[in-house]
């Protein structure tokens, strides 16, 4: 009897204790869970940037292997540029056309500025003639009308007065043909303008294929650079899954360089855990693949919607049965500069970690 008491003594002390150890752990979690939300779906994101050749053709030699870490700038791997070589070379022959049209209309130019010149002289000297001209035909119609008068009278034979009247009328027959030189030469003059403006647009022509030349050169000689691929970030690449020969086209992703900059996390929370996250809250980051070490972080920003309707196909609660799921928001994630950089550097993006953001 003695010993049954010595047992349920026993007893009662370990459930006591497990009601102690139980309700402490249970308050210290309801305490913690005031000032904290966490998740473990959570997981390290990097900028992977890939590599597209911008040129077709065919691989002539690979410079990097799989895994391998590269700095901004060197070269991956090269293209076969014998086709852009020539079509380089075709436009500097495009151009050196060009340049000699130009050349070929400013003489032009200048022959058809020399016409308008010699046509415009031509007119003046006319117009001079004219003038002297015009004042003969004067003198010699008051000569006339004199004879005339004096030949009425019998005063002076007929054959002065016909020399008088021929005078005349070769006063203004040289008037006439100096008159039709004057149209004749304006004509001319005419001529020459719509020759010089024909002229003046032939070498605006020329000077528009000039420039056009050079674009293509400019153009042909940046396909031509862009044979030699070259790392645009200092990163590790992926694995590299191309070979000499290989043909490639542009827009074709071939593998990745997964940047060094600043890794982040990207935690998806139930959106029933977010009513006192905000912006700015510190977090503290456990990745699984290095237990016991933390990464400080800061909540950064709140995806605009939740996962679900970002999938290739979002739910539709219109139609069919109807099941509330709750949902989880994208929240993105920033490391501080607090943290170890050798550390932060072991991060690989995709890696699982679990997220503590402290909301008090």
């Amino acid at each position: 009897m003695e010993e049954k008491k010595k047992t349920n003594k026993k007893f009662l002390v370990i459930l006591i204790a497990l009601v102690v150890l139980g309700g402490g752990y249970g308050t210290y979690k309801y305490i913690h869970a005031q000032a904290h939300e966490t998740t473990d779906d959570a997981q390290v994101d990097k900028n992977m940037n890939p590599i597209i050749p911008r040129v077709s053709g065919y691989i002539t030699k690979v410079y990097v292997k799989d895994n391998a870490q590269v700095k901004k700038g060197d070269t991956l791997f090269t293209i076969d540029d014998k086709d852009y070589v020539v079509r380089v070379e075709e436009a500097k022959a495009s151009l050196a056309a060009a340049e000699s049209s130009y050349a070929a209309a400013k003489a032009d130019v200048g022959g058809a500025a020399a016409g308008v010149s010699v046509s415009n002289a031509n007119i003046a000297s006319s117009q001079g003639n004219i003038e002297a001209a015009k004042v003969r035909v004067w003198r010699a119609t008051n000569d006339f009308t004199r004879y005339q008068n004096l030949y009425n009278n019998k005063s002076i034979t007929k054959q002065q007065f016909e020399q008088a009247q021929a005078t005349k009328q070769e006063a203004e027959a040289n008037l006439r043909v100096l008159q039709q030189a004057e149209q004749a030469s304006k004509s001319q003059r005419n001529a020459s303008v719509s020759r010089s403006n024909v002229s003046a647009s032939q070498t605006e022509v020329a000077k528009a294929n000039i420039e056009k030349a050079k674009a293509t050169l400019a153009a042909a000689e940046l396909n031509k650079s862009y044979t030699i691929v070259t790392a645009a970030v200092d990163g590790q690449l992926s694995t590299v899954d191309i070979q000499p020969g290989q043909l490639v086209q542009p827009g074709q992703a071939l593998f990745y360089i997964i940047s060094d900059e600043a890794a982040w996390v990207i935690a998806n929370f139930k959106e029933t855990q977010i009513t006192k996250m905000k912006a700015g809250q510190k977090v503290i980051i456990e990745a699984d693949a290095f237990p016991g070490v933390e990464f400080e972080g800061e909540l950064s920003s709140f995806s605009p919607a939740t996962g679900a309707r970002f999938s290739l196909l979002p739910p539709d609660n219109a139609t069919g049965n109807f099941v509330k799921t709750v949902q989880r928001l994208p929240v993105k994630i920033t490391l501080t500069e607090n943290n170890d950089k050798e550390k932060v550097k072991l991060l690989r993006s995709g890696m699982n970690v679990e997220v503590d953001v402290h909301v008090k």
